[in-house]
């Protein structure tokens, strides 16, 4: 009786897989995947203009601190300046 289920189901099993490999095979499983892949494509594309966008900012942001960080040194170095003057 045991040997009559493990039978049955390894026949299930062949059975479905090949069922199986002939439904991913088909021109309609084809189409879904071309359709899913040109959707990727789009994503990644939206993505990467959205990185891009946020690249550029960081970099305004950073060039504008080390602005700020020039400014804020030539001030402390004229007040050292005028320290040592006086």
């Amino acid at each position: 009786m045991k040997h009559y289920v493990r039978l049955a189901c390894f026949v299930g099993g062949a059975l479905f897989g090949s069922a199986g490999v002939k439904l991913l095979t088909s021109k309609d499983a084809k189409n879904a995947y071309i359709h899913i892949t040109a959707a990727g494509l789009r994503m990644k594309d939206s993505v990467m203009e959205t990185v891009t966008a946020v690249q550029e900012n960081a970099a305004d942001i950073v060039a504008s601190a080390k602005d700020i960080n020039e400014a804020r040194a030539s001030k402390e170095a004229e007040t050292q300046v005028e320290g040592q003057e006086a």
